[in-house]
């Protein structure tokens, strides 16, 4: 019962619509009704800016976090450290299902991958470390939010089972349920990136100038 409890309590507060709340109190419009139509944190530096967007993404994190930390509230799994992150997942799960569907926005969320991210950082914050740093390098390389995303997700299960092998099987399997999870919610974003239409967020426009004039001036001589 306590359990229960606790995954219904994970579950609101992943629904906590950051971005919609955002956007209505200082703005004025839901953001479900620009850009993209998502409530998350991309479609957020989309629309709102790059300094909104952090204030999402961070929020939409900490709810992943929070949810996890959740399973404090129950001491007696702290004697098994396999039944411990098995109940920290589930929490974490079901914050996000929060955020993709949230009681308090009419269940109309974002893709759930900050909170998602929260979910890892709360239970392998080193593998989190990781992820991020590929993150950070794919976006500094393209700035696209979903491309890097998608491989900071596909890079979560090579560190789970590959370099760290941790012996949990339950979470192996977490971890490749989360790759293709990812892959499935950013099919749209996959077709746009193939086909060359996909949104880059606001950030190093003026690296991206500078490139392009030296390429319009390269093949101008």
């Amino acid at each position: 019962m306590n359990e229960l409890l606790l995954i219904l309590l994970a579950y609101l507060i992943g629904s906590i619509p950051t971005s919609v709340w955002v956007s209505q109190h200082f703005f004025d419009i839901d953001i479900r009704d620009y850009g993209s139509g998502n409530a998350g944190a991309t479609n957020t530096y989309r629309v709102l800016g790059p300094k909104w967007g952090t204030v999402v993404m961070v929020a939409d994190m900490l709810k992943g976090v929070l949810a996890v930390k959740l399973a404090l509230l129950l001491p007696e799994y702290a004697d098994s450290e396999v039944n411990l992150q098995n109940l920290q997942t589930g929490l974490g799960l079901a914050a996000v299902i929060g955020h993709i569907f949230p009681i308090w926005a009419d269940f109309r969320g974002g893709k759930g991958v900050a909170t998602l991210f929260g979910l890892v950082l709360g239970i392998s914050p080193f593998t989190a470390m990781g992820c991020v740093g590929i993150f950070i390098l794919v976006l500094y390389l393209t700035r696209f939010v979903s491309l890097s995303s998608i491989l900071a997700s596909i890079a979560f299960p090579i560190f789970i089972l590959v370099i760290f092998n941790v012996e949990n099987p339950a979470y192996r399997v977490f971890a490749i349920a989360v790759a293709m999870m990812v892959l499935l919610t950013h099919q749209k974003n996959i077709g746009r990136l193939l086909n060359g239409n996909e949104s880059k967020v606001p950030i190093l426009k003026n690296r991206d100038r500078r490139r392009q004039r030296r390429r319009d001036n390269t093949s101008g001589h």
